[in-house]
């Protein structure tokens, strides 16, 4: 039986239903776990509303599978937690601590390794998730690192120059020093600025000159910055208008406005955080006016 000639790219179905970015769920079908209609799927077919679908010899659920409105949640990773679904070392896992989501699942925006703490974003969008970590959207990521060891101003321009690592070249496109009271003579704090996301690739740019990341912490990921009020370990949930803006900052559909109800629009942060919710549309391009781990307790793969 042939594919469908017609309908909408089966990744993007799926993507767009919570199994991953993109790029996951075009693995997910080269290892042949996708069917349609019961025939296994090949990457590029397409797919009718009609058709039955099975991820991995289960039936995706139609109300799944139909068009969901599009959620985004931050998330303040402590170090010591990893950024997979499942840990075969039993360690903590950061989906272990995000809210339940109806008829689809979280999609993390990018990683963070596990002794990296700061802003995660995760999104129910897999096409938005896949183009906010594709390097040709040019998404911003801000960090806060303590560096233990001499900086000169001959190495920040040899930083923002670029340097050779195994996988390719590297730069960051800001390195601005923070003049902090917590500093010692072998211990600055630096704010990077970078627009890729490779595996550990701020600690491997700064230990390339020979000096050591002591701790790293996330600040931004895009426009948005990890609110100042939010605790390690908790979530809190972007707007219908702030989830517009992330759409529309990568060229997709808007979301129409919602039906204002508690059902329609939850709050995540009610049920996992004491603090009131803070409006992390108040915290966009923000940075730390004290010590960057002053309050966060502690600082895709970096």
């Amino acid at each position: 039986m042939a594919a469908n000639p017609a309908g909408e790219k089966l990744q993007k179905i799926l993507a767009r239903a919570g199994f991953g970015s993109r790029r996951e769920v075009e693995k997910l079908i080269e290892a042949g776990l996708v069917k349609v209609n019961n025939r296994v799927a090949t990457l590029g077919e397409r797919a009718l509303p009609t058709d039955t679908i099975k991820v991995k010899d289960q039936p995706v659920k139609e109300t799944r599978l139909a068009k969901q409105s599009t959620q985004v949640i931050l998330y303040n990773k402590p170090e010591g937690q990893v950024c997979s679904r499942k840990d075969e070392k039993g360690r903590d896992t950061v989906f272990a601590h995000l809210p339940r989501i109806i008829n689809s699942r979280w999609v993390s925006i990018g990683r963070l390794d596990l002794n990296t703490s700061g802003l995660l974003m995760f999104t129910n969008n897999g096409e938005l998730a896949n183009r906010m970590m594709h390097p040709s959207y040019e998404i911003e990521r801000e960090y806060s690192v303590r560096i233990f060891g001499e900086v000169t101003d001959e190495m920040i321009k040899t930083l923002k120059k670029g340097v050779k690592l195994e996988d390719g070249w590297a730069k960051f496109d800001k390195v601005e020093h923070l003049k902090l009271q917590e500093e010692d003579s072998v211990n600055q704090w630096f704010r990077v600025v970078l627009k890729e996301g490779k595996n550990r690739e701020v600690r491997r740019i700064w230990e390339s000159q020979g000096v050591q990341v002591s701790r790293l912490i996330r600040t931004r990921y895009g426009e948005f910055s990890l609110p100042r009020t939010l605790r390690r370990g908790k979530v809190e949930t972007l707007t219908w208008k702030q989830v517009n803006q992330l759409l529309k900052s990568v060229g997709l559909p808007l979301d129409p406005r919602p039906d204002l109800t508690p059902k329609a629009a939850p709050d995540y942060s009610k049920s996992t955080s004491n603090n009131k919710r803070s409006n992390p549309a108040g915290s966009l391009r923000g940075r730390p006016s004290s010590s960057p781990y002053k309050g966060r307790q502690r600082g895709e793969n970096q």
